[in-house]
């Protein structure tokens, strides 16, 4: 029930995929809401990645090629929300790898299927791990998301006003971990202290980046 709750008030997510600088690999990272205005705009594209071999730029093109096109599948995917979490690898033999914390198995699955069903994917290594049933969990789930995007909250009116946030929300036996992107350090501290404030938690990680530090 909470499950189908969460689906319900909250939308789809989307992801960022980005090319890092790593040799034999392009590296896709989380996910962001924003990401899907982008993806049906077509106003932004991936950093370029900086391969092992300077000279294989066919192999780099393809590589980000993929990489946006697993991107916008990912995108789209239907119950994909504000307390999953997807990244991977794709390398230059076209093989993916699909890491991430997923709510539903349906989510891992239907990942999966998306990917592989992409021409040039020569294999999937899902990594995709589907978080345990737990209504402590989701409790927890719903009140971390309160405590960052209630109405009287600061990161309200940046983040919380949007379909999803770009800040995600992963919780594992009374664990949680923040990810995604936020526009400054500030902001960063904010969701962190929020998050912890939240009674019931084990500990909060915070892995949030912020935006200006993305490209560096």
């Amino acid at each position: 029930m909470v499950r189908r709750l969460l689906a319900t008030v909250i939308a789809v997510a989307s992801l960022t995929f980005t090319t890092n600088a790593a040799p034999n690999a392009v590296r896709t990272e989380g996910l962001t809401a924003q990401t899907r205005r982008q993806n049906n705009a077509q106003t932004t594209s991936p950093r370029r990645a900086t391969l092992g071999n300077p000279n294989n730029t066919s192999t780099t093109r393809t590589q980000v090629l993929l990489a946006k096109e697993i991107g916008h599948e990912l995108a789209t995917l239907p119950f994909y929300d504000v307390f999953d979490w997807l990244d991977g690898q794709v390398m230059p033999d076209g093989s993916v790898q699909l890491r991430g914390q997923v709510v539903r198995p349906t989510t891992k699955t239907d990942a999966e299927r998306r990917v592989r069903d992409i021409e040039g994917i020569t294999r999937v290594d899902d990594q995709i791990e589907v978080l345990p049933l737990s209504p402590n969990d989701d409790r927890l789930r719903i009140a971390i998301y309160r405590a960052l995007f209630n109405f009287d909250s600061p990161l309200f009116t940046r983040y919380g006003t949007r379909a999803v946030p770009p800040i995600h929300i992963i919780v594992k036996n009374g664990r949680a971990t923040l990810k995604g992107v936020v526009a400054n350090q500030l902001d960063n501290q904010l969701a962190y202290t929020f998050a912890r404030q939240v009674p019931g938690l084990f500990d909060v990680a915070n892995e949030l980046r912020v935006e200006s530090a993305r490209g560096r």
